[in-house]
């Protein structure tokens, strides 16, 4: 393969701050657009998913990971027909749809965008489940729902954009049943002080996603207990999301004159949110090599 693009020691952290302010706003137009991003490079039409797979044994491709990350959370938190679901941050509606086919359990997804409210039905219906599960446009920080709603939280790479995660996970608390389980499975960062290669490049790239700012796995649990968790496990996967990295990484790089002469043309539907997105595609691997950040699935339970 040939060199990227891009270059850690391109990259100069101080003309990119960190960003600590992104508004509602600003994340819902980062997803609606770079759908087609998503949509034409990452999950094809087999899969809904805006999340990193799963890869074990059991995986035969990048299809299989996807939907393989979904059932090890469920695995996990031990989801049954009997429990009530909150996806948190769900996307598309790919892992609220998942949760009824694969365990026939009530599932609410929320999300702030709402396009993807709008597409979570519509995936619904082609897969005839809209009937069984629910949607709703809503903030995970302020919800609207009532105390104790829930048997399950479902966080999947979705917390990470919040830019007060104690405050989300004190609302997710309020949410849960006594003995109710939340399950967060996102990136981290792999250290509090990093060097500044590592740091420059974790830096861009979480700018680029419209992510505030990532805290270590030790910091994430600390914030759990905070808000009156027990923390049942606190896991770093991080091998078995790296083929997901790396195949976002060769994508990037195959499309790189592509994505400059969008750039140079700058058609309707590529904007620089678009551009940055493909950058992003290629710096999220160069930020996991030089160790800037691991991948984490934590279960904690509200006593």
């Amino acid at each position: 393969m040939q060199d990227p693009p891009l270059k850690i020691d391109s990259l100069d952290s101080s003309t990119f701050p960190r960003r600590t302010d992104y508004s509602n706003d600003q994340i819902a137009r980062y997803y609606r657009e770079t759908r087609w991003q998503y949509r034409g490079l990452w999950t094809g039409k087999r899969s809904l998913a805006l999340h990193y797979g799963y890869s074990d044994e059991t995986t035969r491709d990048h299809v299989d990971a996807l939907h393989r990350m979904n059932a090890v959370l469920a695995e996990r938190a031990r989801i049954s027909a009997t429990d009530s679901v909150l996806d948190s941050g769900c996307g598309w509606g790919g892992s609220t749809i998942w949760l009824y086919q694969n365990r026939k359990c009530d599932a609410l997804g929320i999300t702030l965008e709402g396009e993807q409210v709008a597409k979570c039905w519509e995936k619904a219906e082609d897969a005839k489940v809209a009937r069984y599960v629910n949607f709703l446009r809503a903030d995970f920080h302020d919800t609207p729902f009532r105390d104790g709603a829930f048997d399950v939280v479902w966080a999947l790479e979705s917390f990470c954009h919040s830019d007060d995660k104690p405050r989300v996970l004190r609302e997710a608390h309020r949410l849960l049943k006594r003995g109710g389980r939340l399950i967060v499975a996102d990136y981290f960062r792999a250290a509090r002080d990093l060097n500044e290669p590592a740091d420059s490049l974790l830096r861009v790239w979480l700018d680029q996603w419209v992510v505030p700012g990532l805290d270590t796995i030790p910091e994430y649990t600390t914030y759990l207990v905070q808000a009156g968790f027990e923390t049942l496990d606190a896991e770093d996967i991080t091998d078995r999301v790296r083929f997901s990295s790396l195949l976002l990484y060769k994508k990037g790089c195959r499309l790189a004159p592509f994505a400059r002469l969008l750039n140079k043309l700058r058609p309707w539907f590529y904007t620089d949110m678009s551009h940055a997105n493909w950058r992003s595609s290629i710096l999220q691997h160069e930020a996991l090599e030089a160790g800037a950040w691991r991948y984490g699935i934590i279960l904690a339970r509200k006593p």
